[in-house]
């Protein structure tokens, strides 16, 4: 059973929440910030049965150098990235104990009913029931996924989405003048594009940059534009509708 946890990132907003959710699961948790000066790591984490890393992609090799010096080698370290294959291999490579990555599904002031997180195995695979564990208590409904599986996942879901919406936004025409022509629908594209476009651009960029599936993804974007070019809508209609497949219908994402 996991007791003490610290989380490293603890004034970021996402470390701000693990410190809630995990206080509220009876976990003893402390705060870990920059400056990561060997005076203050090393108190922080000592004893801990779990350090969590809530620091952004870029930042991953930096502050595992810095806080795994002070591990102890039961300690688990884990990050709450949005990818997994670089922060798992950083800290695979920088600490000797157990490793898992997750990735909440989610964000800083997440519905209940949308806590989704996948866990990705790094070393000593027989520490995920223990994390398994936790975050169910946390209000998590959790799944397993190699590193790969996962940023494959996400250059779609995340990546595609970003670079599309900014690329659809952009060849509007200017001459034109939209604003009169607003559909609701179009309206609410933009509604759900606000956020991402005007606030987390930068992160959605340093997401797409360094995930290793982000050019496939946007050849096989560029594929399907090349099909909707020649007329077949038809097809392109056939291969979305796998998104309101049927129970009866299960089958894997169109080819």
């Amino acid at each position: 059973m996991l007791t003490t946890a610290t989380i490293v990132g603890s004034d970021g907003k996402m470390g701000a929440l693990f410190t809630r959710l995990l206080t509220r699961a009876g976990m003893t948790v402390r705060g870990l910030d920059r400056p990561l000066a060997p005076e203050a790591v090393r108190p922080a984490v000592a004893g801990a049965d779990l350090v969590v890393l809530a620091v952004p992609v870029p930042a991953m090799d930096e502050v595992v150098a810095a806080v795994a010096p002070f591990l102890d080698p039961s300690t688990i370290l884990a990050d709450i990235c949005s990818l997994k294959t670089l922060p798992v291999k950083a800290m695979c490579s920088g600490f000797s104990g157990p490793v898992v990555g997750t990735h909440p599904l989610f964000g800083p002031e997440p519905d209940p009913a949308d806590m989704t997180c996948c866990l990705t195995p790094g070393r000593d695979d027989h520490v995920l029931p223990l994390l398994e564990e936790l975050f169910t208590a946390c209000g998590m409904t959790l799944f397993t996924a190699t590193a790969e599986e996962h940023d494959r996942a996400m250059a779609y879901i995340q990546g595609l989405n970003f670079v599309t919406t900014l690329s659809y936004l952009s060849c509007l025409p200017e001459d034109v003048d939209i604003d009169r022509f607003l559909t609701p629908s179009f309206k609410r594209r933009l509604t759900a594009a606000k956020t991402m476009v005007t606030r987390d651009a930068a992160l959605f960029a340093t997401l797409f940059d360094s995930n290793p599936y982000s050019g496939e993804s946007v050849r096989n974007f560029r594929s399907f534009l090349n099909v909707a070019a020649g007329g077949d809508l038809d097809l392109l209609t056939e291969k979305a509708l796998w998104w309101w497949r049927t129970p009866e219908n299960q089958g894997g994402p169109p080819a």
